[in-house]
């Protein structure tokens, strides 16, 4: 039988009608093209890690972050949000905030170390995956103004910014920096699952019109970064990372909304 004859012959059986109503149905392409393209950089940064291209790998840890920031606000000002894009958004988080930055970092520093090294790697990883599944199961219940446990992105952010500081200054990879980034990716596998509130910055509405010194201080914030981008990213999303203790520490929760 020929190639012809089988397409005749499938395309004459009946198709269940479950299945002609998702082939029906469909996703929708412009918001899944940015988180497919967010997974991309995830996936890259592993590629350019194994390569010991570290600098490479943590810009690519950035561009994801930026690119799961945009699918997101894109599906809802194209009102093409649908759980398709949720969930595929969500697999495509584990991959390139959660074991991209986990594998980077064993790379760059702490595959030296032993069997201390990948356990912080994988304390990592493991605290990606159950950030994300706890924000999927209580997105609906947690105070919107603030995240519960520090958000995955900014978390890989932290790291890729400590990769992108010391391989952008040439620093040789010595004992003591293994040291450092086992602290480091320790401290943010551990506090992507505390119950920390970390700002979500969900508040701010970019629709609404806003002052002229607002524009001017964005410009200057964007020249500040290109000073220095390794650096000040780094910082800033160190001071970040340390926001959700002083939150705490002066007392607020993320508590369940009302």
């Amino acid at each position: 039988m020929g190639e012809m004859e089988e397409f005749e012959q499938v395309k004459q059986e009946p198709v269940p009608r479950g299945i002609g109503i998702l082939r029906r149905r469909g996703i929708f392409l412009l918001p899944n093209l940015f988180t497919t393209a967010s997974l991309f950089s995830g996936f890259y940064a592993i590629v350019q890690a194994m390569n010991a291209r570290f600098e490479i790998a943590a810009i690519a840890i950035f561009v994801a972050m930026v690119l799961d920031g945009l699918d997101g606000r894109v599906a809802r000002l194209t009102h093409t949000q649908s759980e398709f894009g949720a969930q595929y958004d969500s697999l495509s988080d584990m991959v390139s905030f959660g074991a991209a930055p986990a594998l980077v970092m064993y790379v760059w520093a702490l595959k030296d170390m032993g069997k201390l090294g990948w356990i912080a790697a994988f304390v990592y990883c493991a605290g990606a995956a159950l950030r994300l599944a706890r924000f999927n199961t209580n997105i609906d219940v947690v105070d919107k103004r603030y995240f519960q446990g520090l958000p995955s992105p900014m978390a890989a952010a932290l790291l890729a910014g400590l990769v992108w500081v010391f391989d952008d200054f040439g620093i040789d990879r010595e004992l003591w920096l293994s040291v450092i980034a086992w602290v480091f990716t320790m401290f943010a596998g551990i506090t992507m699952v505390t119950n920390l509130p970390f700002y979500s910055f969900k508040e701010i509405n970019l629709k609404k019109a806003v002052p002229f010194w607002v524009m001017l201080a964005f410009v200057a914030g964007l020249a500040v970064i290109a000073l220095k981008p390794s650096v000040v990213l780094f910082l800033m999303f160190f001071a970040y990372a340390v926001s959700g203790y002083i939150l705490w520490g002066m007392g607020k929760r993320a508590r369940p909304a009302v």
